[in-house]
């Protein structure tokens, strides 16, 4: 385990943290509510950015009363993402508290300070829309080793689950951000030719956009699922899990392998979506139950096109004439199916 302490004077800036993979979701921006800590407490990612230069904006002017919003959504490389709730001896730098719809959007560069040396040293994003995190500035922090309970990586075969709709009967956005990038992979892969797709959970969240995306016609080349738990042969494209602590691929012999958050991919290879028909001596429809039945999202399921486009622009395969094509009319129709 590590701390990260100030790189001018040595304060201790974070409670000890473990280092586990970045989430996919990490650069989403998702509907207009509050939403939760990107990081569990006690871990932190490295973020490598989107690869486009980056450089925090002016403070907003104002004309006749009115504030001017700018948008960043590039990301500068190598920062260090904590849960807000690790961080230590902080103080916020007024200036810089950029967004103020529900929080701060860190639009404007680190907004805040070691409280011992008033270094700039990290920006907190809290704001409504954005995944809340603490990204810490590489060069103004260090990381320090420190004594602390060695972390235990999960087995492949404890991998978690995360449901695809969310109590309010929404597609979840670790769904939409997790499959966004899977598909920039999986289109690397197919080398701009049909692909196939399993029935089930994988058909409801590829399907569309590979009718979309790649040319119609017969599949030349098929997507299995792969990892711990199934024994399917795998001869073509691999959907592999990523292992959430570690990022490691599942191992496999497939020709191609996509990877998938493995939080999705163990809900997509082993839960059965398939809608019980009822009994014709079933339970009566007085008798009060305790088994409703799951909620179903009211749109088909559309991957992140924000996610998607950022996944795909730091893939090399991006080079090829034919992807920059579906890169290209992704980035100039956004509203597009299926990222309507």
């Amino acid at each position: 385990m590590v701390v990260f302490t100030c790189a001018g004077c040595g304060a201790v800036m974070t409670a000890r943290v473990a280092r586990v993979a970045l989430p996919d979701h990490a650069g989403q921006k998702y509907g207009h509510g509050l939403l939760p800590s990107l990081l569990e407490p006690g871990t932190y990612v490295v973020d490598p950015g989107d690869g486009r230069p980056w450089q925090p904006s002016e403070p907003e002017p104002e004309t006749r009363g009115v504030r001017l919003l700018t948008y960043h959504l590039s990301r500068p490389p190598n920062r260090i993402g904590i849960a807000p709730g690790d961080v230590r001896g902080t103080v916020f730098i007024p200036e810089r508290l950029g967004g103020c719809c529900c929080g701060w959007d860190g639009r404007y560069g680190p907004n805040l300070a070691c409280a011992e040396c008033g270094c700039p040293v990290a920006t907190r994003v809290d704001d409504c829309g954005f995944w809340q995190v603490v990204w810490l500035e590489p060069e103004a922090v260090r990381p320090v080793a420190v004594d602390g309970p060695v972390q235990r990586v999960t087995d492949w075969a404890e991998l978690p689950t995360t449901p695809p709709v969310d109590p309010r009967g929404f597609w979840s956005p670790l769904w939409e951000a997790a499959v966004a990038v899977a598909l920039a992979h999986l289109l690397a892969a197919s080398g701009g030719r049909r692909v196939s797709v399993p029935e089930g959970p994988v058909a409801e969240a590829f399907r569309r956009a590979i009718d979309g995306l790649l040319p119609q016609g017969p599949p030349e080349r098929h997507l299995v699922l792969a990892g711990p738990g199934l024994s399917t042969p795998i001869t073509d494209i691999a959907l592999a899990p990523r292992h959430p602590q570690t990022g490691r691929v599942w191992p496999c012999d497939a020709g191609a392998v996509v990877p998938l958050a493995a939080g999705v991919w163990t809900y997509m290879a082993f839960h059965d979506d398939r809608r019980l028909v009822p009994a014709a001596s079933g339970m009566p429809a007085v008798v009060r139950r305790d088994d409703p039945p799951p909620l179903l999202p009211y749109s088909p399921f559309r991957p992140d096109g924000r996610v998607f486009l950022s996944t795909l622009e730091r893939l090399a395969a991006v080079r090829q004439p034919w992807l920059r094509r579906i890169r290209d009319r992704v980035k100039d129709h956004p509203s597009m199916d299926p990222f309507a």
